[in-house]
Parts: structure tokens; C-alpha cells; sequence
């Protein structure tokens, strides 16, 4: 049994769908709405919510494999209560500033976790994605509105990645051999501007979008009031006011785990045109 949690997002719903294309089972996903999550025929939907010991029990029942994505829940809480039940391998998602950035307080908090999943002696694989491509959702309501984009750091390239991308990697080292103890950082296939991003989305669309930068300090007014101030800082310093090489470096870890190069922005922006029209 393969438990994957945040089963209903960007990366557990496309992990859930490949797991199940190729057979791979049995499958279960934890939703806080079984009947909205839409999960494919044959895919066992457990409404629960890990912040609950109550809900971590039958939704690990029999899990022998487990997709985590961190902070559903106490963290410690959650492993303990896997270990307990015999799960014998996590797949943890990271983020890659646990190395570009480990004295920001989002990447200490997933750096906290990651010790806490080596210190529980269940078999580990752990994945540092970087910038996802979907973060441009925070976009769509001034897209659909035909409204101007405003970003700041705007010809910053980051290689930002598909989280289908992520869940591809999840899925081979829950399914291969050969992926127990390992740290994977993954990247898109190139650097993308925001200014690129919105470009792109506008092609998808078939439409002009206008785009405007903004300082950093009218980009934290705005995001303190979503993310809180120390939030919105680590954000800012990791989209262009604190960028190295390690952040901008492009990584071939996708197509070398999976076989398959790693999805564009640009086809991201294709995929989901629909939630900018």
C-alpha cells in the first residue's frame, strides 16, 4: 500500500495519477473532502487531516510506502505514528533552499523535518524541488481581469519546475529500486524570467498580458499581508533578492531519474490556461 498525502495538490494529484496509470497498487489518497477529490477509479480516498492522530491511524493502516509532504501536521507526530505502523520508506518533499538558502526560516523548517525523517530509521528519499511553475496561480485573478502583472526581479531566471516533474521523481523512488538514501534537487529544464512566465501564459492564452516590476518593497507590502512579513522576505530573497549559483543552476536530475527531460514552463502555461482565462 502507497499512501500519498496532500493528494488533492499540485504534486500529489499528478503522483496518484501516473502511480495508478501503470498499475501500481494498491493506492491511497488522504484528502480533507473524500467527495471532491476525484481521485482515479481504484484509488482508495481516506478524508482525514494528519494534524489528527485520530485521522494518521486508518489512513496508514497496511501503508508500506509513504508520499509526505511536510508540515500537514506535527511532523514528528506523523513519522513516529508511520513508523508505529510499519511503513518502511517516506518520500519527503523538501525544498532545494535547505542548501541555497539554510538560513532562511522556511528552509530550516524543512531542514528540521528532513533530520527528523533520518533520525526515525525508516528508509528515506528526500526531494528538494525549487521554484514551482504553478506559483504563477498568483497571477490568475489579475490575468483573468485583464489587469497588469506586477513582479518584482523581473528578468531573474530561475529554473523553475513542473510539479508533475516532482511527482515523476516520487513516483520512480517509490516504485525503483535504487533511490532509497538519496537527496534529489530538481529543477525545470532552463532559467524563465517572471517577465517569461507571464509571456508565456499570454501565449497560451492567445492574448496580450501586460506586465509591469515593481520594487522589492512594494512587492513585501503586498505579500506580508498573504505570507506574513518574515515569510514574504524569504520569498523575496529567493525570486531575485538573494539569488547564487546554486539557486540558478539548471539540474538534469529529472531526466536522469525518470528517463524523461524534464516539462517546460511553457507547457505548464498550455496545461493549465484554463484557470488564467
Amino acid at each position: 500500500m502507497i499512501l500519498v498525502t496532500g493528494a488533492t495538490g499540485n504534486i500529489g494529484r499528478a503522483l496518484l495519477k501516473e502511480l495508478h496509470a501503470r498499475g501500481v497498487g494498491p493506492l491511497r489518497g488522504l484528502t480533507r473532502d473524500a467527495a471532491r477529490a476525484a481521485f482515479p477509479e481504484g484509488v482508495e480516498a481516506v478524508e482525514g487531516d494528519l494534524a489528527g492522530t485520530a485521522a494518521s491511524g486508518p489512513a496508514l493502516e497496511g501503508v508500506r510506502s509513504l508520499f509526505l509532504v511536510p508540515r500537514l501536521g506535527p511532523d514528528a507526530d506523523i513519522l513516529e505514528a508511520a513508523r508505529q505502523a510499519g511503513v518502511e520508506h517516506v518520500v519527503l518533499v523538501s525544498s532545494i533552499t535547505v542548501q541555497t538558502h539554510p538560513h532562511l526560516g522556511p528552509a530550516a523548517e524543512n531542514l528540521a523535518v528532513e533530520h527528523l525523517l533520518e533520525a526515525s530509521g525508516m528508509a528515506r528519499t528526500i526531494l528538494r524541488p525549487t521554484q514551482f511553475a504553478s506559483n504563477a496561480l498568483m497571477w490568475a485573478a489579475s490575468i483573468r481581469g485583464h489587469e497588469t502583472v506586477h513582479a518584482p526581479y523581473a528578468e531573474t531566471a530561475l529554473p523553475t519546475i513542473h510539479p508533475a516533474d516532482v511527482a515523476s521523481v516520487a513516483r520512480v523512488a517509490l516504485t525503483e529500486p535504487g533511490h532509497r538514501g538519496r537527496t534529489y534537487a530538481l529543477t525545470g529544464p532552463e532559467p524563465v524570467t517572471a517577465r517569461q512566465q507571464v509571456e508565456a501564459i499570454a501565449a497560451a492564452l492567445g492574448r496580450e498580458i501586460p506586465f509591469a516590476e515593481i520594487s522589492r518593497r512594494q512587492a513585501r507590502e503586498r505579500w506580508a499581508a498573504v505570507f506574513g512579513p518574515e515569510a514574504a522576505d524569504a520569498v523575496l530573497d529567493v525570486t531575485g533578492g538573494d539569488v547564487n549559483d546554486e539557486l540558478l543552476k539548471v539540474r538534469d536530475t529529472v531526466s536522469r531519474v525518470t528517463g524523461v527531460p524534464a516539462r517546460t514552463f511553457r507547457q505548464w502555461a498550455s496545461e493549465n490556461a484554463d484557470a488564467f482565462r
